[in-house]
């Protein structure tokens, strides 16, 4: 059964199951906080977050974050870009508005 039988959301259920197992890390889900904090902070600017930020103000090792980012884009949770020789981290509205979406209920 996808979500569409129920009228919620264009998210049908294994792609909502890919997006919450991947923040049922907790370190994972420290990662997209920062990555939504930072997008609400900058908003005007754009938005994101440098990978290299994230490894200073997270207690996990630059391999693991790289790691939990693939994670969080396989999820579609997070988009990347690169700046020079920087690696962008910001969040998939998207995905934010049809997850709040199917999250409501109504």
């Amino acid at each position: 059964m996808t979500l569409f039988d129920w009228g919620c959301s264009i998210l049908d259920t294994k792609k909502m199951a890919k997006i919450f197992k991947a923040l049922s890390n907790e370190n994972r889900l420290e990662l997209y906080l920062k990555i939504a904090e930072s997008h609400e902070a900058s908003f005007e600017a754009g938005g994101g977050l440098c990978v290299a930020e994230i490894v200073s103000c997270l207690n996990i090792g630059a391999p693991t974050v790289s790691h939990h980012i693939k994670e969080l884009v396989n999820a579609e949770l997070v988009t990347t870009e690169k700046k020079g020789k920087f690696l962008i981290c910001k969040v998939n509205k998207q995905i934010v508005a049809e997850i709040t979406e199917m999250m409501a209920l109504e």
